[in-house]
């Protein structure tokens, strides 16, 4: 995915360094589609800070007009923004660093009631067309004032996986959040354990993921609405080094990284996740090309999808982007594992040093031997 992606969530993966704070504006964009889904539900955001997520204070901002239940979030123990302020509403001295989850306990707000515009006092301070600056302890102060909500600490170190933060998701109704990278796999399928609605930010990439694809080809995860390529910006901790090749640091000394192939995944369903893609390609035989280890004709673009071709296609991945589920059905995808049973050949030694390569992917037979495609989807029309 390019090398924001290598130098960005590539080492996120690799270093378990997984602080990546999403931005106000991508979270508006999204969230505007699922306004119906909130009414009288439990929201859980258990994979933030209170103090620096964007999720808290969207939902925190607008609990009333989305006409929540109850809000939830919970800070892990090795935040490097926000557990120094809750350390001093607690107490607690802690040090930042790369140990810095060790010993200590994670933290959680739940907020039933919000009392009109003052109840939220400065959790909604403007800032610029991202629009928070940020929760500060006087903001959280003013919902906790409420004897209805609380602030208090955890008995563990707030992962998502504690059984304290699962008897949390038992309770909920839906999760929003941006999980940790390195455990995205291990995250959603927490979330469907317990048969939750969610709203989640992951790379583009995890489509192909064994434990991921099944879920997307059944029609129980799909991708949001608002990002559908670009890249994307995250604020992250002072301690995070800056490699990626697009980043900055603001004027207050705060980080940023720009990634690219983010998209939100989801199960929640929207009326214009079913609108009709327009087709107004032709299939033509003669300059169709197939494949060789399937029986299906590449597609390279969404848009030159034949309108008028009833056989199996291969499509990249992005072609989720615009998927309707009345209009196609995914039947796989051309991996090493032949998880969808659609491959017709295997190669070896004898057809090329590189059969090794060409039995993970799509193969297309060309005059100077073969060429291989990245990932591609297979799939059929349903009319």
């Amino acid at each position: 995915m390019g090398n924001v992606y290598q130098k960005g969530f590539g080492k996120a993966k690799k270093s378990k360094n997984d602080e990546f704070y999403t931005q106000m504006i991508d979270i508006e964009k999204e969230l505007v589609y699922y306004k119906e889904h909130f009414c009288g539900k439990v929201v859980l955001c258990n994979c933030d800070d209170p103090f620096e997520s964007n999720f808290f204070k969207y939902f925190a901002t607008n609990f009333n007009f989305l006409k929540l239940r109850r809000l939830v979030a919970t800070g892990y123990a090795g935040s490097g923004f926000g557990y120094g302020q809750i350390g001093d509403i607690f107490g607690l001295r802690p040090e930042i660093g790369e140990d810095a989850s060790k010993g200590r306990r994670g933290f959680k707000i739940v907020v039933n009631e919000v009392n009109g515009v003052n109840g939220v006092k400065g959790v909604n301070e403007v800032n610029g067309v991202n629009g928070f600056r940020g929760v500060n302890v006087s903001g959280l102060e003013g919902l906790v004032k409420n004897k209805n909500n609380e602030l208090a600490l955890l008995g563990g170190n707030g992962d998502f996986r504690s059984a304290e933060c699962l008897e949390l998701l038992k309770e909920a109704d839906l999760v929003v959040t941006n999980p940790p990278f390195s455990l995205f796999r291990e995250f959603i399928a927490k979330l469907l354990d317990y048969e939750k609605k969610f709203l989640v930010i992951g790379n583009v990439n995890a489509v192909g993921y064994k434990e991921i694809f099944p879920l997307i080809m059944k029609d129980k995860i799909w991708l949001g609405q608002s990002i559908h390529g670009g890249d994307r910006e995250f604020r992250v901790p002072a301690t995070y080094p800056l490699e990626a090749a697009n980043f900055r640091v603001d004027g207050d000394g705060n980080r940023y990284i720009r990634v690219k192939g983010v998209r939100w995944f989801t199960n929640l369903d929207v009326p214009v996740r079913h609108d009709r893609l327009i087709l107004s390609k032709r299939y033509r035989a003669k300059e169709s090309v197939r494949y060789d280890n399937y029986d299906a004709i590449e597609v390279g673009l969404v848009s030159d999808i034949p309108y008028d071709y009833d056989g199996l296609m291969c499509v990249p991945i992005t072609f989720l982007d615009k998927y309707n589920p009345d209009q196609f059905r995914i039947l796989g995808i051309t991996d090493r594992q032949n998880s969808s049973g659609l491959r017709t050949k295997k190669y070896s030694i004898k057809d090329s040093d590189k059969y090794s390569d060409m039995n993970g992917r799509g193969v297309i037979k060309t005059e100077s031997g073969y060429e291989t495609k990245y990932a591609r989807l297979i799939i059929k029309r349903r009319d």
